[in-house]
């Protein structure tokens, strides 16, 4: 396999924005521009590792920190690796200036890379490879939304590809956050412009995918047609379904089934699906009545009710009464810190919506043991024990992983770089959510540290827990 390797921290480059917003050049390697100017902090690259790993090891394709430099003023240069990491802004950019060698060159490259690095199928130059990066491009970015839409990842993926990898990796964590609850009106403030929210970047991964329909047809025909022409091309229904597709699987396996049963009720019991993605998406999306409200960076207006919470506790209660549990019993265990008297008061209507999210749930549970041939409560023995483990009360956020940053770089001067080392591992070990089995966890290394190393980990862990419903 190979990889790329960047860095940030190394002083200005020729790519500074600072040079647009101030209209003059800087020297590389300088670090007097007051934007972009190519300095980095060390929360930075301890930030990023905490959240990379994590999302790496539960199956998020992102890039990863190779290492954290600390500098003698304070400042440091972070190193990261990935197996690709040409973005698809690096095509758009030859694709709008309609400068066709270039950008032969750059999906040539990739092209190259995916299939010596495996990720591709081995074909020859040309046409064919040109079909098939704008088809890889669909089920990538479907695959991408759908998960971040579904697991309540913030990435700002945009229409032009700068902020994601063309294969549907995340690339730089400093506007990256993992949501506790379905935040859905988040937005982050970038002084110049508000970002997309969650819910909007899957249309802004399908237009990159129109894109890449546009690049296929420029590079085979030579000629570069209007983007809307390729309003209803074929690898937009690819999106279409993929995303579909991806996020029904999620939806039913973050409730704790099997991946057979998975397979199974989606193949053969898709209107209960749809009735119990109904009462789901009735509790994860609704708001706050406080409204919009400001926050440290941007704006938000407050998801209410913690479905990840009903997920994780309402298998126990159905382990002890195969039954659902009363409306208001259900709403206390939803309602979230963000939740005001009015947003938990039982109405008629959230009755219903209870009853519903129970009842299909439950039906879901007896036609996965009727599909795979095993009794009701040995499937629900299962599911209560995954869902424990998918839906943990101590999950990373966003603002849970900006503690655990502030509190590691407070301590770095106590412990060793190894045991730093230790404690990232062992906390990334603590956020895997489904492995297939739970291994050991790794054990810190001796040494006149390990005391305090093992107080640092304890109190990350904590915090997680404090902020499992922020942003």
């Amino acid at each position: 396999v190979t990889w790329d390797v960047s860095s940030c921290g190394t002083g200005v480059t020729r790519l500074c924005p600072a040079t647009a917003i101030q209209k003059k050049y800087f020297k590389t390697g300088t670090r007097i521009a007051s934007y972009g100017c190519g300095t980095a902090a060390i929360a930075e690259g301890i930030g990023a590792a905490l959240m990379s790993e994590t999302f790496h090891r539960n199956g998020i394709a992102t890039e990863r920190i190779l290492a954290v430099i600390e500098l003698a003023n304070g400042l440091a240069i972070n190193v990261r690796a990935g197996r690709n990491l040409l973005r698809p802004s690096h095509f758009f950019g030859h694709l709008k200036q309609g400068n066709l060698d270039s950008l032969r060159g750059v999906a040539d490259q990739f092209a190259a890379r995916q299939i010596s690095n495996g990720d591709w199928p081995k074909m020859r130059p040309g046409r064919r490879r040109y079909r098939y990066l704008a088809e890889a491009a669909a089920r990538s970015m479907a695959r991408t939304a759908a998960t971040f839409e579904r697991e309540y990842v913030f990435c700002w993926l945009d229409w032009d590809g700068d902020n994601i990898l063309a294969d549907g990796g995340i690339i730089d964590y400093g506007s990256i956050r993992q949501f506790g609850l379905f935040h859905r009106e988040y937005r982050f403030d970038d002084v110049q412009r508000m970002s997309t929210s969650l819910t909007e970047q899957r249309a802004n991964a399908r237009a990159i995918v129109q894109n890449f329909a546009q690049i296929r047809d420029y590079l085979i025909t030579g000629k570069r047609a209007p983007i809307r022409s390729f309003a209803n091309d074929p690898v937009l229904t690819i999106f279409d379904r993929e995303f579909e597709q991806i996020k029904r699987e999620l939806l039913v396996s973050n409730l704790g089934f099997d991946a057979e049963q998975t397979r199974r009720l989606l193949s053969h019991a898709g209107p209960l699906v749809d009735r119990f993605s109904k009462a789901h998406q009735y509790f994860e999306r609704a708001r706050s009545s406080r409204g919009p409200r400001p926050v440290s960076d941007g704006i938000t207006w407050n998801a209410v009710y913690s479905v990840r919470d009903l997920q994780r506790e309402l298998p126990q209660r159905y382990l002890v009464r195969a039954s659902p549990i009363p409306a208001d019993e259900f709403l206390a265990i939803a309602a979230s810190r963000y939740a005001s008297p009015k947003d938990s008061r039982l109405t008629p209507h959230r009755s219903r919506m209870a009853s519903q999210f129970q009842r299909a749930w439950l039906a879901m549970i007896v036609e996965a043991a009727e599909r795979t041939r095993t009794s009701p409560g040995q499937v629900l023995a299962g599911i209560a024990e995954r869902s424990a483990r998918i839906n943990r009360y101590d999950r990373i956020t966003g603002d849970s992983i900006e503690y655990a940053t502030q509190r590691l770089v407070r301590n770095r001067r106590k412990i060793t770089s190894a045991h730093m080392y230790d404690v990232i591992e062992r906390f990334v070990h603590h956020q895997i959510l489904n492995p297939p089995e739970r291994d050991a966890s790794p054990t810190f290394r001796p040494g006149p540290s390990q005391r305090d190393s093992r107080r640092v980990l304890d109190s990350l862990v904590r915090a997680m827990g404090f902020y499992r419903h922020g942003l």
